[in-house]
């Protein structure tokens, strides 16, 4: 369903609003099923969950398009819609990984910042098993300086954490049953702690933009129209997986990602 003019009230305050009903409980475990079969097959997993996994599955293609996702999320976007991005973040029953605080604007050379992530709840995310939390009100914040550490248990690319302290007391946990999903905007500071439960956290992170967005710090990017239309052209149309992780699949897959490489470890020296 789309937003109500409360919660759309209440995204635009505080720049989140959750739990949302993205997909039904039933689906959720489907899905479920499907990533873990992924995980289990003969073609190691990880690139493709990492960064534009719709790009190699065709589950992955149907949920960023999916209407219980979409019809929220144009409540703050509008009709005219791109995928710029897709990953999931899993962690593993006691699992030691996870998310420093930061803000999801600070790489991706995205302007303007009207951006939202959808956090689509594949298993339960809750406070024991590393839930994400968020600071109410930093997305009314202008860009904060962050420093990268690269982390080894850190799932953020470059290990990025914002370069001042921040009150934990005043964080929010997004507990989310499978099948729900929080919106949370690209400027809101936002982390999650380890999962020292012997339960998995499941969840997979969809980056949607309007199409008048454009990317500013490399010549080349490429996003997916999942709904409406593109009058603007910023970004280069993506390929539909016909089949999981095809050959077509893996091509396009290594091709695009290369390219959004350049992009999100600007800088470093380095390749994720």
């Amino acid at each position: 369903m789309s937003l109500t003019s409360e919660q759309t009230q209440l995204y635009q305050s505080q720049g989140f609003v959750a739990p949302l009903r993205a997909i039904p409980t039933a689906d959720a475990a489907a899905l479920r099923r499907q990533v873990e079969a992924a995980e289990a097959g003969p073609i190691a997993v990880t690139p493709f969950f990492r960064n534009k996994t719709h790009l190699a599955f065709t589950w992955a293609d149907a949920l960023i398009r999916h209407p219980g996702v979409l019809n929220a999320v144009e409540s703050v976007l509008g009709p005219d819609i791109l995928c710029w991005g897709s990953g999931f973040f899993i962690k593993n029953a006691h699992d030691p990984s996870f998310v420093s605080w930061h803000q999801d604007s600070t790489y991706w050379g995205l302007d303007p910042a009207d951006i939202v992530t959808a956090w689509v709840a594949i298993s339960e995310s809750d406070v024991g098993n590393g839930a994400m939390r968020v600071m109410p009100g930093t997305h009314l914040l202008d860009q904060i300086a962050h420093r990268d550490t690269f982390a080894a248990n850190n799932l953020l690319s470059r290990g990025q954490e914002i370069a001042v302290d921040v009150d934990d007391a005043k964080a929010v946990a997004l507990e989310l049953h499978p099948g729900e999903m929080s919106l949370h905007h690209v400027r809101l500071v936002h982390g999650s702690e380890p999962n020292p439960s012997p339960r998995r956290r499941l969840g997979y992170a969809i980056r949607y933009l309007p199409t008048y967005v454009r990317q500013t710090v490399a010549t080349r990017d490429s996003a997916t129209l999942v709904r409406g239309v593109d009058r603007f052209g910023n970004f280069a149309p993506e390929q539909r997986p016909a089949a999981d992780l095809d050959e077509a699949a893996l091509a396009h897959h290594a091709e695009i990602t290369g390219s959004l490489k350049t992009v999100l470890m600007r800088g470093t020296g380095l390749t994720m």
